[in-house]
């Protein structure tokens, strides 16, 4: 047997930027043993600047532009962290995170693009939206062009390239009767050559866009542009293009910087920290200084690959990066044209558009569909069954969708004898063991799950607001927690930055409930695994899944989906924006949602590993009732119901649909999710019909969304389904 590689080396990009998303692609074809990567990104998805002027034309749907980084990092086999980088620790080699755990680094690289905004211009911060960051900008166009009324004014500060290319796109989206000004201080179009430059200002003037130079603009007003002479330049939308500015918190990280921009030598590391790479528009070449452009980004990726192995490694020689001299510039015109520049010499027409268009879509075209790599062969032979076992090529599912069936685990623990003692309280239908104490209860649970995202801290967030789910939904107080870890073998460094992240995710969750991390155990094995043991104290007698009555109205306290999400995630298959609102939903904690629902439950669970169905069955079989649900009632996560008609679902749902098979359900993808297992999933709750306004009411003014989801009545526990 071939030993486990163990993890010595930490390799951390922040920023998705177009380098980096091509170095994730080569190094998921070829990864590197022995090296963990990381990339932290304040957003699931990352834009790619060539479309964004089709996409402000209408050419091109936002999620066209859209580079997935989610799916990135699973094809690189990365972890990737979704929180804003603000510092670097050159000395303790960590990089800060907002809302997250510092990131330990042994090399760091940086590609996170640059910003348009303008803040010493008085009111641009209120007023104006600038073309960089390209996610922040794309969304606001998109609300405006979606609903700009006729002969909408918009105001592009700056007539370099971008700005041209914005406002010709600008007055082709909204149709002859816009009004688009262009306000340059100086020239127009300055760093072009003069053939592409008058071919430009043909196109300016074909398209009733307003060209004003040589104008500085004094202030941005809400009603438009306030320029230096006193003049006002009307717009409904302001769009800032001249400035390019750098993200501000690398000013105080140490590292050597020119205006901002991170200096690196000819191997795009840092002039001052041999263990910091930097690419893209953030790094300023200093062997070479070149024009912020994509194409000088999408040439660094292999040098920057190479010398980042060469540094993990210790083997190899770096390799220098040498940009081209000059690079053909294809620009936007509008109207489904084009113009060329290179070495002076210009080209005009539609089928410069189209060629673009085909450059553009083919660099996307790298990212969607990522390579598949072959799955290792299984041995042959094999025992009978094992294919099988294996679910055909279909990779196990984390978090609850890992879990043995409910059926499985009914006739196993029907096999246990019930407690001896007087003050131990469990049946096979409680969320928890009951132990009387005083004249009050504390309840005892446990749960791990198999790890469904490389970011530990999130995982522990995660796990830990899972692990409390038994404690709330019996109306119990959370105590104290035990952890249980295992990691991936890993060098002892990488072992105490992991178990750092992982112990500050789950100080925060049960901090906040008033709870204490009172110790653990900790091991290695072949996988990131972690689990909590948890105790709570009750005050009154705790709510069970046995007490529902008939006329109960059940409340839902999360939408379902997760597993599915997770799954379609595994086989890079769903959308980084859809895999990150699970995650959102699932790190949100129920303290409050259970404080609210427990003084009026009758019953009450949380929905878990055997899906809503599975747990809704419990509770139905404990209180001796049938339920009706109703399915355009229960809430889905965004982009669950597409996944789930897709054909995806994880690997523990056809045991979960095999439990409820006597069970009358509608047949529909949506109907599927019923029986989807769910990781810190929500509460179900049998609450008075009479009190549910009430209940929900309370609930939204905690922020904490709910619904009513179905009825309960008097019969043998069977469950209907409607809609």
């Amino acid at each position: 047997m071939q030993p486990q590689i163990p993890l010595t080396r930490d390799i951390v990009f922040v920023g998705g930027g177009h380098a980096h998303a091509l170095v994730l692609r080569m190094w998921g074809m070829k990864p590197l043993p022995g090296a963990r990567l990381t990339v932290i990104s304040p957003d699931p998805t990352a834009a790619y600047s060539g479309m964004l002027p089709g996409h402000v034309a209408g050419h091109y749907p936002r999620e066209a532009l859209q580079i997935d980084l989610v799916k990135l990092a699973r094809h690189a086999g990365a972890r990737l962290i979704l929180g804003r980088a603000t510092g670097i620790d050159l000395d303790a080699r960590r990089v800060a995170v907002s809302g997250h755990p510092p990131v330990a680094y042994d090399l760091l690289s940086i590609d996170i693009g640059i910003s348009s905004e303008m803040p010493a211009l008085p009111g641009f911060g209120d007023h104006a939206v600038p073309a960089k960051p390209l996610d922040a900008f794309a969304d606001r166009w998109q609300a405006f062009a979606e609903g700009a009324p006729k002969g909408a004014r918009v105001a592009v500060i700056g007539a370099g390239v971008a700005g041209v290319e914005l406002a010709l796109a600008a007055a082709q989206r909204l149709g002859p009767d816009a009004q688009v000004t262009l306000v340059e201080a100086g020239a127009a179009l300055s760093a072009l050559g003069s053939g592409a430059r008058r071919a430009l200002l043909r196109h300016i003037a074909r398209a009733g866009v307003t060209l004003v130079e040589d104008a500085a603009v004094a202030a941005v007003e809400r009603d438009g542009l306030r320029l230096a002479d006193g003049r006002l330049i009307a717009s409904d939308f302001t769009l800032g293009a001249a400035a390019t500015r750098p993200q501000g918190w690398l000013t105080g990280t140490g590292l050597a910087l020119r205006e901002g921009f991170v200096k690196v030598d000819e191997y795009l590391r840092s002039v001052s920290d041999p263990a910091i790479f930097a690419a893209g528009d953030i790094a300023h070449l200093t062997h070479a200084p070149r024009p912020k452009a994509g194409v000088f980004a999408v040439r660094e990726a292999p040098v920057l690959l190479h010398n980042l192995t060469v540094a993990a490694t210790g083997k190899g020689v770096q390799r220098p990066y040498r940009p081209q001299r000059d690079y053909l510039k294809l620009v936007s015109a509008g109207a489904g044209r084009a113009v060329a520049d290179k070495w002076g010499l210009p080209l005009d027409g539609a089928w410069l558009w189209r060629w673009k268009d085909r450059i553009d879509r083919k660099f996307m075209a790298k990212f969607d569909p990522l390579p598949a790599m072959p799955r290792p062969a299984l041995p042959d032979p094999v025992a009978q069954g094992v294919a099988e076992e294996l679910g055909r090529g279909k990779p196990l599912c984390g978090g609850c969708g890992a879990k043995v069936g409910r059926a499985d685990l009914s006739a196993a623990l029907a096999e246990l004898p019930p407690p001896r003692r007087a003050d131990v309280i469990w049946g096979a239908g409680d969320d928890a063991a009951i132990l009387r104490h005083g004249t009050g209860a504390q309840v005892l649970t446990t749960d791990h799950v198999r790890a469904f995202t490389e970011d530990p801290w999130l995982l522990a967030r995660i796990t830990a607001v899972h692990a409390l789910g038994d404690v709330w939904s019996m109306g119990a107080r959370p105590q104290a927690a035990l952890i249980q870890v295992i990691l991936p073998r890993m060098a002892p460094r990488l072992q105490t930055e992991t178990l750092r992240e992982i112990m500050a995710g789950a100080a925060e969750v049960f901090g906040a409930e008033g709870a204490d991390v009172v110790g653990g155990h900790t091991s290695l094995g072949a996988e990131l695994t972690v689990g909590y043991t948890v105790t709570g104290l009750c005050d009154r007698v705790p709510v069970t899944q046995a007490g529902a009555r008939a006329g109960d109205v059940l409340v839902l306290t999360k939408p379902i989906g997760t597993g599915v999400i997770l799954a379609a995630e595994m086989t890079k298959a769903a959308p980084g924006a859809v895999v990150a609102g699970a995650l959102a939903s699932m790190a949100r904690p129920q303290g409050a949602a259970a404080r609210a629902l427990a003084p009026h439950a009758h019953a009450m669970t949380d929905v878990t590993g055997f899906g809503l169905a599975g747990h809704l069955l419990g509770m139905l079989e404990a209180s001796g009732l049938a339920a009706t649900l109703d399915l355009a009632a229960v809430p889905v996560l965004p982009g669950a119901e597409a996944l789930s008609a897709a054909g995806h679902g994880s690997t523990l749902l056809p045991a979960n649909r095999q439990s409820m098979a006597r069970m009358f359900l509608t047949e529909s993808p949506r109907a599927d999710l019923l029986f989807d297992p769910q990781t810190a999933g929500g509460l179900l709750a049998a609450v008075p019909a009479a009190q549910a306004s009430e209940v929900l009411a309370h609930l939204a003014e905690l922020g904490e969304p709910a619904a009513v989801i179905g009825t309960l009545s008097e019969g043998a526990p069977f469950l209907t389904v409607e809609g």
